[in-house]
């Protein structure tokens, strides 16, 4: 497989990053909007979104056990990122239920190992002082925010037909940047990753919290954009405010350094469900322009803040053998089950509350908070600096 030129490490992942997260942007907003376009109902369109999940589920371990088995996932994430671009186009030709899904299916089981192990290698580089991690995720989470803003322009220009293709071709510069990451330090030749990451009570624990607070941005993720149309709001608006709420989580990655280790997992936990339970709450009682500007911002603690306690706790808890696993187990177990189970009930959760579900999101950020304040100090190693000192 051709290969970019020889690049720095630091900008090798955050291209990398940039090329999924830019896809995510187009996808994660505009998706349902296609599938409703497209002539499928609230629930159909919930089940299909649901059935990338529950794909996501299988497929994501089991590639994070071949990581673990290989020791060098580059190429793994090349050729996924590869069968990711030619699947992915299928949205762009399907037509009813049954042909959503079956692409749905193919395109998921090729995407899922994607982010996990990317974000997995870009950790690593960064504990090894290649590079700030903060900075490269923000970067790569600016991607997000040029695509969703186009995608909201491009949607009101010409309608929802050109996005695949968008997405293909983001997925076909993913396959050509994974191809030129630096090498990690090769960790094969032991078994067991997803027992020996299941076995640690700090990942237990995790899997639970990313569950509660990053499976309640399941409505907002699968019907944010019908809600706001429906509430008269244009494309073009849609974008900025999904571009928003990124364009927070990128302020918070780059300043992320000169707080996060004071905070540690529990303080970072407790942020993002408290300002999680105030976003979903706004979201559910208002759709006025200002007040969900307001809750958007709030996308760097619900989301951004939840995910540095992942990354922390992943990366100090878990043997190097077992990162890949770890990684694909919790975006599968701790995010994808939960989002593909309340994506599932969001279809007639929406159909029959409208905006109003939003407050049975808000309720899973608040039982999140009783969870982290029972909860004690928990592993000091997961509380050690992350990234470039």
């Amino acid at each position: 497989m051709c290969s970019l030129p020889a690049v720095s490490p630091g900008i090798a992942h955050a291209l990398l990053l940039m090329a999924l997260l830019g896809a995510v942007g187009v996808f994660l907003p505009f998706l349902p909007a296609l599938l409703a376009a497209s002539g499928l109902s609230s629930t159909e369109v919930a089940v299909v979104l649901a059935a990338g999940s529950a794909t996501r589920i299988i497929s994501g371990p089991l590639a994070g056990r071949l990581v673990d088995a290989l020791g060098d996932p580059r190429r793994l994430l090349a050729i996924a990122a590869l069968l990711a671009g030619l699947t992915v186009g299928g949205f762009g030709m399907a037509s009813g239920l049954l042909v959503f899904l079956l692409v749905q299916v193919l395109h998921s089981s090729a995407q899922a190992p994607l982010l996990p192990i990317a974000e997995m290698l870009t950790v690593q580089g960064a504990r090894h002082g290649l590079f700030d991690y903060g900075r490269v995720r923000g970067f790569a989470s600016l991607a997000f925010i040029v695509f969703a803003t186009l995608s909201g322009i491009v949607v009101g220009q010409v309608g929802h037909a050109p996005l695949p293709w968008i997405v293909a071709a983001l997925f076909l510069c993913a396959a050509l940047a994974a191809s030129a990451l630096p090498p990690m330090p090769r960790t094969a030749g032991r078994k067991g990753g997803l027992r020996e990451a299941w076995r640690l009570p700090a990942f237990r624990r995790l899997l639970l919290l990313s569950g509660l607070i990053q499976g309640s941005h399941a409505l907002y993720y699968s019907f944010g954009t019908i809600h706001w149309l429906a509430e008269g709001h244009s494309p073009t608006v849609i974008g900025l405010l999904w571009s928003e709420g990124v364009l927070a989580e990128v302020l918070l990655f780059l300043v992320a350094r000169r707080f996060v280790d004071r905070l540690g997992w529990r303080g970072l936990t407790m942020i993002a469900a408290s300002f999680g339970l105030i976003r979903w709450g706004i979201t559910g009682t208002t759709a006025w322009l200002p007040a969900l500007a307001l809750a958007q911002a709030m996308h760097a603690a619900s989301f951004a803040c939840q995910h540095l306690a992942a990354m922390r706790t992943l990366v100090e808890l878990v043997p190097p053998h077992a990162q890949g696993s770890a990684q694909t187990l919790h975006a599968a177990i701790g995010v994808g089950l939960p989002l593909g189970v309340l994506t599932l009930a969001a279809g007639p959760l929406y159909a029959a509350a409208g905006g109003s579900a939003y407050w049975a999101m808000a309720a899973l950020c608040a039982i999140a908070l009783v969870v982290v304040l029972l909860q004690g100090g928990g592993h000091p190693a997961a509380d050690q600096p992350l990234g470039k000192s």
